[in-house]
């Protein structure tokens, strides 16, 4: 992914941040950035999770800074995906996040994440900003730490360690 100036993002969204740097403990300086790509088998998208994101945005937690949808057509071709009505109940799911995008994001980055879709199937690709940890990195940075490793442990490997550790007490 190319890097871009985070406050390219959609100015509404964008105002999270400018709330967050003026609170106690708040800071320009730019949190991690992670991202996530999410399929949806069959593309049954049911819109269940994005009251949830919205929150996630609205309480500081996070900043969106790109969110994309595309379809694998049964030909392998890739289509992307309007914001709109996802989950087809007539009702604009995703309007608040209509023009979230960073830059951060290209063509090569949707075509990777089409490559990991069955025909058929969709996807959402989110890039966000950690803005709950922005002032612990500025702080650790101007400390002149360094990250030298980092990662995430998939949900499903801690539920089985939690369920061996339980079986063997």
């Amino acid at each position: 992914m190319p890097r871009a100036d985070p406050a390219g993002a959609d100015p509404t969204l964008g105002a999270v941040v400018s709330s967050a740097a003026n609170e106690p403990g708040g800071t320009d300086e730019p949190g991690p950035i992670d991202y996530l790509i999410v399929e949806f088998p069959g593309s049954r998208l049911t819109g269940e999770g994005m009251p949830i994101l919205v929150d996630l945005v609205e309480r500081g937690i996070i900043r969106i800074l790109d969110l994309s949808f595309v379809r694998k057509e049964e030909d392998g071709s890739l289509i992307g995906m309007e914001l709109a009505d996802i989950d087809g109940d007539g009702k604009l799911d995703l309007t608040v996040f209509e023009g979230a995008s960073s830059g951060l994001l290209d063509e090569d980055d949707l075509s990777n994440a089409g490559g990991l879709l069955s025909p058929g199937d969709s996807a959402a690709i989110l890039v966000y900003e950690n803005l709950w940890a922005a002032p612990f990195a500025a702080a650790m940075r101007r400390s002149g730490a360094r990250l030298i490793a980092g990662g995430r442990i998939p949900v499903q490997d801690v539920v089985d360690a939690l369920d061996a550790l339980e079986s063997e007490a």
